[in-house]
């Protein structure tokens, strides 16, 4: 499994993981019952700790994003559509906050913001 880790990224390690394995299962990469790779196995790929692949793990469990089984492993969980929207309200509203702040510092008024966000919206990305 492709994940990139930061070590500029003032995120914990073990949220960069969670972050990454979520935006998979969301995109649709990671499907419904697919299997994870062990904690160990990704620890090693990694080059980490298994303590720090252990914690993503549990805060994906406890977050309702994986299943995981003694001994066989860590599986995807069959998510709402409710969840994964959720998911999505939330990383547009942590983006633009940013942005907002931006155009703060950018003098932009409330109109210029929106007019810039409407331009956004309206392009095929």
């Amino acid at each position: 499994m492709e994940i990139i880790l930061s070590n500029i990224d003032s995120t914990p390690i073990y949220e960069q993981i969670a972050r990454q394995i979520k935006a998979k299962i969301v995109s649709g990469a990671l499907r419904t019952g697919e299997a994870l790779p062990s904690m160990r196995s990704l620890a090693k790929e990694l080059r980490i700790s298994v303590i720090t692949t252990k914690r993503a793990y549990e805060e994906l469990e406890r977050e309702g994003f994986i299943v995981s089984q003694t001994g066989r492993g860590s599986f995807v969980a069959p998510v709402g559509t409710e969840l994964l929207r959720e998911e999505q309200r939330r990383a547009v509203e942590a983006h633009l906050t940013d942005a907002v702040r931006a155009a703060h510092l950018g003098g932009l008024s409330q109109q210029e913001f929106l007019d810039v966000a409407r331009l956004l919206f309206e392009e095929e990305i």
